[in-house]
């Protein structure tokens, strides 16, 4: 006996609009707190992992969830903000790195503060322990290739863990 095929459709739109309710959440936190929006944080959160070496501009935005343009924009402002420096890169005259500079750093770990009791608020108060836990599980069940022979592209950028 074969088991019946999920409605998918009863699972989107729930899952859609818990994703914007959360994103909501988080946002309206930020601003309230003063501080820059969820794409920013993302970019300051990858440069701060490269380190001191920094990251090319492709580099980067291969690492997010953001098409080209957008990532050239908001580089464009982060470095007009001081919070990410660019400098040429060796070997490469039309290349450039981008830098976090101690001024992003400190901004990212603002926004962190308020970005985690914000995903503590909008997700941690609603579901006990074990489900969050479970939860969890059967996200990562829709983010698995369906088939082993297929390739599977990991971002890294959804539930991401920050200090």
């Amino acid at each position: 006996m074969s088991r019946p095929t999920p409605d998918p459709f009863a699972v989107w739109l729930p899952l859609a609009r818990a994703h914007k309710a959360i994103l909501t959440h988080v946002e309206a936190a930020l601003k309230s707190a003063g501080l820059p929006g969820l794409d920013r944080y993302d970019i300051l959160w990858e440069l701060e992992q490269a380190g001191p070496d920094g990251l090319r501009p492709f580099e980067l935005q291969g690492r997010l969830l953001l098409p080209q343009y957008g990532v050239s924009r908001l580089v464009d402002r982060l470095a007009r903000a001081g919070h990410l420096t660019r400098s040429a890169c060796d070997g490469d005259g039309r290349g450039q790195v981008l830098v976090l500079t101690p001024e992003g750093a400190r901004v990212r770990a603002a926004m962190w503060a308020v970005y985690a009791a914000a995903m503590h608020e909008a997700i941690g108060d609603h579901l006990a322990p074990g489900e969050a836990r479970r939860l969890a599980e059967l996200l990562s069940k829709l983010t698995r290739p369906s088939d082993a022979s297929e390739p599977h592209q990991d971002t890294g950028q959804t539930g991401q863990s920050a200090p």
